[in-house]
């Protein structure tokens, strides 16, 4: 039970880091985001974290469960690598006008505020909450293939979702802490992949 709720608290900090980075960044520039679109935004990662779970349990019935476990472990570590790369790749990459909403959110937060409004609106929220419930997939996926408890898990990620983004956006607009926020995508990154490692021993 101890090591099941250690996995829990993994994936919904794992799940949410890139919430605390983007949290900073708004707080930073003066972009306020109020309870009710941040309530959207983890009650989105919420759901993603309750489907991709329900997607990797139906997948342990076709698949032998080690295979699984395996199987999970190394997109665990994949999208960890993946997610520390990012900021090596956003500086090399040149801006196309083609990329899409999602990609350009994720490299820079603060283009969800679409009308410059300096404040997050509820569409802006829905917009958000989708790009930042990718890695909120993968660590649902992952509890589905342990069956360590969807329903838990996803409600984890979503309380973690709300209150980092909370917390995170006063911190920035307290105290400007804009190199902690470019470090959470790197420690989540590296939470992923010990995550994916502990399910391997």
């Amino acid at each position: 039970m101890g090591s099941e709720l250690a996995v829990i608290l993994a994936i919904a900090i794992a799940s949410n880091l890139d919430n605390a980075g983007v949290g900073i960044a708004y707080g930073v520039r003066k972009i306020r985001i109020s309870s009710v679109p941040n309530l959207v935004i983890a009650i989105i990662s919420g759901l993603a974290t309750y489907l991709s779970g329900y997607v990797g349990d139906i997948l342990t019935h076709y698949v032998p469960a080690k295979m699984a476990s395996w199987g999970a472990a190394a997109v665990m570590i994949g999208v960890g690598l993946w997610v520390m790369a990012e900021p090596l790749r956003n500086r090399r990459r040149v801006r196309r006008e083609s990329e899409n909403v999602v990609t350009r959110i994720l490299r820079d937060p603060v283009q969800a505020d679409f009308d410059k409004s300096s404040t997050i609106g509820m569409l802006e929220a829905v917009v958000l909450g989708v790009a930042l419930a990718m890695n909120a997939l993968v660590g649902g996926f992952d509890a589905g293939v342990l069956h360590i408890g969807i329903l838990w898990t996803a409600l984890m990620v979503a309380l973690f979702s709300f209150v980092l983004l909370g917390l995170s956006a006063h911190l920035g607009s307290r105290y400007a802490a804009d190199t902690l926020g470019a470090k959470a995508t790197y420690v989540a990154g590296f939470l992923l992949i010990l995550i994916g490692l502990h399910q391997v021993w």
